[in-house]
């Protein structure tokens, strides 16, 4: 079990499995296509798009097409296993800073 919730190791990895196929598809290429990062909104080089799930595996989340996001590796490494109000209350205190 991981550190957040009663999440599986088996779970985790049917996710996981679940995502590397959601990759394979026509929407996923669509969403990169658009070279847009959904947290920052910065215009980013498809190949340089991540696969990122709004409510981390490990919190409960799921790899469905609602829960999965195109994110620049800057926002996602920062972002890690935090929930939707846990980051913004992130990037909120960023730009409260001087």
């Amino acid at each position: 079990m991981n550190e957040w919730m009663d999440v599986s190791e088996e779970q985790l990895r049917r996710e996981r499995d679940k995502a590397r196929q959601l990759r394979k598809t026509q929407w996923w290429r669509n969403k990169i296509a658009a070279g847009r990062c959904y947290y920052c909104g910065a215009q980013v080089p498809a190949s340089e798009l991540t696969l990122d799930h709004i409510v981390p595996l490990v919190r409960g989340g799921h790899s469905t097409k609602g829960n999965c996001v195109a994110a620049c590796k800057e926002c996602n490494s920062k972002k890690k296993d935090l929930l939707p109000s846990e980051w913004e209350e992130y990037l909120n205190q960023l730009q409260q800073c001087p």
